[in-house]
């Protein structure tokens, strides 16, 4: 009984959250539209705001993104933890706006979901930044393992407008601006 009590009230916390969350949504812009098959594929972190979830990766993050036969994204999140072995997450993605295809809900935990929004992006899916309404979170991915300074600096400064801070990035390790 007591377990059914406590998995009630994480749903109704969880749907508050969300709520609360897309009560912000206006606030965030995403991009005009995403084309799920040119992103779907690999995906390495250059910096995020840090998070607790990821605090075990200390080097080549990575997330690889494939569609699937339910129209869903396959969402697998790998990394190398400091004992030098790979840690892997598997989950799902849907979108929620077929408008423009940039904000998803994504899960590793059903029936717990997460803003997954797509904010800015390289005309050619060379790169990304992902984000969501209460700006707690934030990545940058590119294509390859290392981000050119120039580029790197130019979406920086992109993230002010968006009303993210610059300042709280971590850049990932081992990686370094080409």
């Amino acid at each position: 009984m007591q377990i059914r009590i406590l998995a009630a009230l994480l749903v109704i916390l969880a749907h508050n959250r969300a709520v609360r969350a897309d009560s912000t949504a206006a606030a965030l812009t995403t991009v005009p539209h995403l084309d799920l098959n040119r992103y779907v594929g690999e995906w390495h972190e250059i910096a995020r705001y840090p998070n607790r979830f990821e605090r075990d990766c200390v080097r080549n993050i990575k997330a690889n993104y494939a569609t699937r036969p339910d129209g869903k994204i396959s969402v697998v999140n790998s990394c190398v933890t400091p004992a030098g072995k790979t840690k892997k997450t598997t989950g799902f993605a849907k979108v929620i706006d077929k408008t423009t295809n940039a904000k998803l809900r994504v899960t590793f935990l059903w029936p717990f979901y997460g803003n997954y929004w797509v904010i800015d992006l390289d005309p050619e899916y060379e790169w990304v930044v992902v984000g969501e309404p209460t700006r707690k979170y934030l990545w940058i991915l590119s294509r390859s393992p290392a981000l050119d300074a120039k580029t790197y600096a130019k979406i920086a400064a992109n993230l002010q407008t968006l009303g993210y801070d610059p300042e709280r990035l971590s850049r990932a390790r081992g990686r370094g601006e080409r």
